[in-house]
């Protein structure tokens, strides 16, 4: 018989209204972590439910052997990022998996192949679908991957596997952070993506709160994390005062080689002027605006990957 690894491990799980799926998805993950690791935890994030995912949770918790089964019961809808938070912070493992969603598409070995990764010096190992995903996922990461300077690529994920010291180091960052996975990918620590093979079609089955809670966690970290809403903002900026420097012009050429109104020139004049300080005055707002994003939201002393001593 294979020994089992003596690292105590937890799993946290999202669970949201996940009624079809959870008892499959919490019975393998139950059932890998107690065949290969000697102490493991299982959390489940109860994002306020309003089925019977709970009632599944306890009788599956029940029948756990060597792995302990906690429910985390969120007081109203929270949304992944906030509750997956919540569930890091009563893990106590020495490595956490992280399984945003109740998807299993994968075979149960992938969760320890990705754990194996980690212990060649990875802190933050992902797994991710061997397959092509929907148009607008592939859209919202090329585009911000485009538009960050993070070395890590980031992508569709299924699930992850974080150590300790991942977690030690992020806890010292901003909390204020929207997305955890720019949070990963900004640490600065090693980390590594694995493929699998898609088994099975399941679809992710997400409601009305879910899918709006998604989207806009889509739309605020395009803004808060990539320089794409900065650089239009600066590329409207100019255009429209290039704008207002062509109308001066033509309204300087009206007023000398035609009859203009009276007071036409003066009006247009003032116009042109007043927009092009307007604009002017709007890019410094903006690169302020930019500035103190920055500061907030990507703030961090220093990161480092390791340290050497000889």
């Amino acid at each position: 018989m294979t020994s089992k690894e003596k690292n105590f491990i937890s799993a946290v799980i999202y669970v949201h209204n996940d009624t079809e799926r959870i008892e499959k998805f919490l019975q393998t993950v139950v059932q890998v972590l107690e065949e290969h690791f000697e102490h493991s935890e299982v959390i489940c994030v109860n994002d306020y439910s309003q089925d019977n995912s709970v009632d599944v949770i306890k009788s599956i918790g029940s029948k756990a052997k060597n792995t302990t089964v906690t429910i985390l019961n969120m007081s109203y809808f929270h949304g992944v990022e906030l509750a997956m938070n919540a569930g890091m912070d009563l893990a106590i493992g020495d490595f956490v998996l992280e399984f945003d969603m109740c998807l299993l598409d994968f075979e149960p070995m992938e969760i320890i192949k990705v754990y194996q990764k980690s212990l060649k010096g990875f802190d933050i190992v992902s797994a991710s679908p061997n397959q092509r995903q929907r148009f607008t996922s592939e859209l919202f990461y090329k585009v911000f991957n485009r538009f960050t300077n993070f070395s890590y690529r980031i992508g569709t994920e299924r699930f992850r596997v974080l150590s300790r010291r991942v977690i030690n180091r992020i806890s010292n960052m901003n909390k204020s952070v929207p997305y955890r996975k720019a949070v990963y990918a900004n640490c600065g620590l090693k980390t590594a993506n694995m493929k699998y093979q898609v088994i099975g079609k399941q679809r992710m089955k997400q409601d009305q709160d879910e899918r709006k809670y998604r989207t806009d966690l889509a739309v605020n970290s395009m803004i808060l994390f990539t320089g794409l809403g900065y650089r239009f903002s600066v590329t409207m900026t100019v255009i429209m005062m290039l704008v207002a420097i062509f109308v001066a012009v033509y309204s300087a050429v009206i007023y000398l080689f035609s009859t203009p109104v009276a007071g036409w020139t003066t009006t247009i004049f003032f116009m042109s002027f007043a927009f092009f300080g307007l604009f002017g005055i709007l890019t410094v707002i903006i690169k302020y605006l930019q500035i103190l994003v920055d500061l907030i939201f990507k703030r961090r002393k220093y990161s480092f990957e390791s340290i050497e001593k000889l």
